[in-house]
């Protein structure tokens, strides 16, 4: 199956209004990139701006489709449950308006047992927006 052909929704645990990507657009097993276009009705946009408590539900969201692709598609099975541990040198440094498409990537730097630790950046138009370095968590939980 192409990556342009999977819901989005069938990897993350997340619900509306509260999903922050929309596309999953690259995978393999070291990088995992999504996309997000910012609407109007997102609960994070602030005037007009999504704000910065976005940026890093984005970046998890991302690492958590990059584990729901993992358990769907390759392990064939029911998709775990991730949790951030750990953010780190977050740096902010624009926050996009409504109608900006972001592009993030993140790439796993280690994994040992159920801990992953990734770097990932964000770019809006072309330009790096944010970066961080985040730990995620994988708990026995699985989505129903």
């Amino acid at each position: 199956m192409k990556l342009d052909e999977i819901d989005i929704h069938e990897l993350l645990s997340q619900q509306e209004p509260f999903v922050m990507v929309d596309q999953l657009t690259a995978f393999d097993e070291k990088i995992t990139a999504t996309s997000l276009t910012v609407r109007a009705d997102n609960i994070f946009v602030e005037d007009g701006w999504l704000n910065e408590c976005a940026l890093a539900e984005n970046i998890a969201q991302t690492c958590a489709a990059r584990l729901g692709y993992i358990n769907k598609y390759i392990l064939k099975r029911a998709i775990q449950i991730g949790f951030i541990g750990a953010i780190r040198d977050m740096t902010v440094v624009a926050r996009p308006h409504v109608g900006d498409r972001l592009e993030t990537v993140i790439e796993v730097m280690e994994q040992v047992m159920e801990l992953t630790l990734v770097t990932a950046t964000i770019t809006c138009n072309g330009r790096q927006i944010a970066s961080a370095q985040m730990k995620i968590a994988l708990s026995d939980e699985v989505i129903a």
